[in-house]
């Protein structure tokens, strides 16, 4: 991680310059080597294996939406925790759902010592007498009590409020990663040369780029329908070319359609000269 972040720096003549990563990226010693280089950061923190004081800390507050809290974690370090209606609604559903499909493997007998596990939601799963696999609805209630409360980690001075939306703004990130895997099929790579590859990889980020600048424009002019759902509707145009016997002259007309009224306006000759 820290050549590429070395290189990056270097590069771009970056003067000041954080680090934003969700916690899946990053460790103790990832963030122990951004300190000792007195890189600045905001990480996602794994506030459920915090230290007893600290989840006690988190756990006394009454959490209303929209609540921001700090904990001084001492040598610089700023844990902040936040909480939102939204996000608690989302938890509780998702644990939910992954209950019901663990009562129903319980149900059918599915389940055995090989579900025993920390892989999503079989943590709730228990072994009695070693024998019997059950559900531990005593862990399913105090997962509850962590419903809506997101952790960020930081050795910045910035306020909350920045910290958090800087953070957050991590989902363009993932949206681009998403999209390069599905959409525009970076994988599998059937190239094993470094050329070959390389030239694979530019010729998916311009595609990127191209597909995120089309959002833009859609975005800039009003057309509320996804980039998918607009590409789907101008596959169905059709443009007619007569080219007149007489004269050689080429005729060309675009026959945009009721069904192409949301997206009439990409068709017109002058549109693209605008953006």
């Amino acid at each position: 991680m820290m050549p590429v972040i070395e290189e990056f720096v270097r590069k771009y003549e970056l003067e000041d310059f954080v680090v934003v990563a969700d916690s899946g990226l990053m460790n103790e010693q990832n963030v122990a080597d951004l300190e000792r280089d007195n890189y600045k950061y905001i990480i996602g923190a794994r506030i459920k294996t915090e230290s007893k004081r600290v989840t006690e800390w988190i756990l006394s507050h009454s959490w209303v939406d929209g609540q921001m809290e700090e904990y001084d974690k001492g040598d610089g370090r700023r844990l902040l925790v936040g909480y939102t209606d939204n996000r608690a609604r989302k938890d509780s559903y998702n644990r939910e759902k992954g209950v019901r499909r663990l009562e129903k493997a319980y149900r059918n007998g599915r389940l055995s010592k090989e579900n025993i596990n920390r892989r999503g939601y079989n943590k709730f799963l228990e072994m009695k007498d070693k024998v019997e696999v059950y559900i531990d609805y005593e862990k399913i209630k105090e997962d509850a009590a962590w419903d809506g409360l997101k952790g960020y980690l930081t050795n910045t001075e910035l306020p909350a409020e920045q910290i958090y939306a800087a953070y957050h703004n991590l989902w363009t990130v993932e949206l681009a990663f998403r999209i390069a895997k599905s959409k525009l099929e970076v994988r599998p790579m059937f190239h094993f040369t470094r050329k070959r590859i390389e030239a694979h990889i530019c010729i998916c980020f311009v595609a990127l780029k191209v597909y995120k600048e089309l959002d833009r424009i859609l975005k800039l002019n009003g057309i509320k329908l996804s980039i998918d759902k607009v590409l789907r509707m101008a596959k169905t145009v059709t443009t007619i070319q007569v080219r007149l016997p007489l004269n050689g002259q080429l005729l060309s007309r675009t026959l945009v359609m009721k069904r192409h009224k949301p997206i009439e306006k990409l068709f017109d000759e002058n549109f693209w000269v605008s953006q």
